[in-house]
């Protein structure tokens, strides 16, 4: 019987194939112990390593910056945008994408006709601009501005990045939402959103 075990026991007692990983090199290790936590914690998981992945976008949006610029003075990072990106995927990116992937499975089960259209529709023309509006509108009040910095920002920032996030994610949403398993989705769309963050922290100056 396996009540008397720890949770971390009891899943890996449940799953020969953490077992295998957590007996393998320190990469398999690393996967079997985010497999586990995936499984007993799913949605702060996804929303810490939403947070880990957000905040490292800002830091290469800045990296690739400063690249740009060797030849002009020197500019220190902004730590304080890695912090203001982890907020937003912890609070949000990471809690919102596990609800909304678990929503679309129910609402378009694999089986209904056309599910995987009707799945990328959802997300690219409703999800996609709800979301990139909710990020503007936070990271300005992470930022301590006022609703006119809020518009300002919206009329010359927001189409050309709607337009990015429909160029870019749509061939990338519609692998997420017909091939990856809806456990895996947000951890799928955060590595994919490292890149796409670094864009949003350059478009946001």
């Amino acid at each position: 019987m396996l009540s008397g075990r720890s949770p971390s026991a009891r899943v890996c007692a449940m799953s020969p194939v953490l077992s295998k990983l957590e007996s393998g090199p320190l990469p398999q290790k690393l996967l079997a112990r985010y497999l586990l936590l995936l499984r007993l914690y799913p949605v702060l998981t996804k929303a810490v390593s939403s947070a880990l992945l957000s905040a490292l976008g800002s830091l290469l949006s800045q990296i690739i910056e400063k690249s740009r610029k060797k030849k002009g003075p020197s500019k220190s990072f902004d730590l304080g945008e890695p912090l203001r990106f982890a907020t937003y995927g912890f609070l949000f990116t990471g809690p919102l994408s596990h609800y909304f992937y678990l929503y679309l499975d129910l609402l378009f089960p694999p089986d209904v006709p056309f599910s995987t259209v009707k799945r990328l529709l959802l997300d690219r023309v409703i999800v996609a601009p709800a979301f990139l509006l909710l990020f503007f509108y936070v990271m300005n009040l992470l930022e301590g501005k006022d609703t006119t910095a809020f518009t300002k920002r919206i009329n010359s920032s927001y189409w050309p990045a709607l337009k990015m996030n429909w160029k870019m994610w749509t061939p990338i949403q519609f692998v997420n939402v017909k091939y990856v398993p809806v456990q895996f989705r947000v951890l799928f769309g955060n590595l994919v959103a490292l890149f796409w963050f670094a864009y949003l922290a350059s478009v946001k100056k």
